[in-house]
């Protein structure tokens, strides 16, 4: 199964922690590619235009606008190459770091995250194993997760009309066969963020540890 971690190659510290994201990865097993992100400078609402996604559901008080559009745009990509290549994948943001193998014989449906959530108030599962989706009522932080091509398709799809922040547009009101793993074998370990306002990361569990920054996506 190919497996991509979202990278901003731009951006020295993005690089620095998919890189970790990779040598976690390798220790457990799973070869981690880097995938370079679409950026503000990409300009993402132009791109959602040409596509005919829909926008307007971007607009928040908790994130920067072109850079939480520019973080969809990112995960959309990855899911059309799904498509492309009629097999599922494994997507991680950059501040993921694994703890755990996959399962052998990593069997889902659609979509699935393998991921603790990283911020707000999350139920644990009960059960172990591949199951419905249990943390929220949508995935607590895109930064590990699977997605096979019917999947990406129907991801793809809805996006047209109902695209918003990614891990809030993977939720099971749009997609109810949404599916998790437990006992969760990756986590965030984020020290920064490069869409959030302040405000937004108000939730973040690692935000109060007084070391968390808010920097632009690009280092020019």
């Amino acid at each position: 199964m190919q497996a991509f971690v979202i990278t901003l190659m731009n951006n020295p510290r993005s690089v620095k922690s998919s890189q970790k994201t990779m040598a976690t990865a390798y220790k457990h097993g799973l070869k981690v590619k880097q995938f370079e992100a679409i950026t503000p400078r990409d300009r993402p609402a132009q791109m959602m235009k040409e596509y005919g996604i829909a926008h307007r559901n971007f607009k928040e008080e908790f994130s920067r606008l072109p850079n939480c559009q520019a973080a969809f745009m990112s995960h959309y990509k990855l899911w059309d190459w799904c498509i492309q290549i009629g097999e599922p994948i494994i997507i991680f943001e950059h501040d993921a770091i694994m703890i755990g193998p996959l399962p052998k014989n990593f069997d889902f449906d659609k979509a699935i995250t393998f991921s603790k959530p990283s911020y707000g108030n999350y139920n644990t599962p009960m059960e172990l194993g591949v199951q419905k989706l249990v943390q929220k009522p949508y995935f607590g932080g895109a930064h590990g997760y699977a997605v096979s091509p019917e999947g990406a398709r129907a991801l793809v799809d809805k996006a047209i009309a109902h695209a918003m922040p990614t891990d809030v547009y993977l939720n099971t009101q749009y997609f109810p066969w949404l599916q998790e793993y437990y006992p969760w074998i990756c986590l965030a370990a984020d020290h920064f963020t490069t869409i959030q306002k302040t405000n937004g990361c108000m939730a973040k569990h690692n935000f109060s540890r007084g070391d968390y920054d808010i920097i632009n996506a690009e280092v020019t």
